[in-house]
């Protein structure tokens, strides 16, 4: 339920300018999604949504972009103090933690908006990643090893 009304939420805010909380609410609306104002809120902060100057002069909602050398630094830092070994099966990347680390890391992985990421599920040490082909897979794992 959240996972998808988060990803209308970045639909509508790509598709066309929204200035306030109602003119969301009403968008998601539109589309079938049912939320309330706290709801929506919330996710605007998880999502870390912020407004931005628009071509038109007035502010809208946009995703804040994460530049490529802090993704990097978060990510070396997450696999140097929790990673084991990682490894890939067609589309699945499965990465081994240090015991109680993996919904840590795991959620980590979640935030940075890895291109190709389609789902995670963590339990204790362990950390599940589907990415959307077998190709998006044996890349982010390269890119894992890399790391480590």
């Amino acid at each position: 339920m959240k996972p998808g009304r988060q990803r209308a939420i970045l639909e509508i805010i790509a598709d066309r300018d929204i200035e306030t909380q109602h003119q969301l609410l009403q968008a998601l609306s539109e589309r079938g999604v049912k939320s309330t104002q706290a709801t929506l809120s919330r996710d605007i902060k998880d999502m870390r949504l912020i407004k931005e100057l628009g071509p038109n002069g007035n502010y809208r909602y946009v995703a804040a972009k994460a530049e490529s050398e802090d993704f990097q630094q978060r990510l070396r830092k997450i696999f140097k103090e929790s990673v084991v070994s990682c490894d890939v099966a067609q589309n699945l990347v499965v990465i081994k933690t240090l015991p109680g680390l993996g919904q840590g890391a795991c959620s980590a992985i979640d935030s940075m908006e890895i291109q190709g990421l389609v789902g995670s599920l963590a339990g204790d040490d362990t950390l599940f990643l589907a990415m959307r082909d077998n190709e998006s897979a044996r890349a982010f794992h390269a890119e894992i090893e890399s790391l480590l």
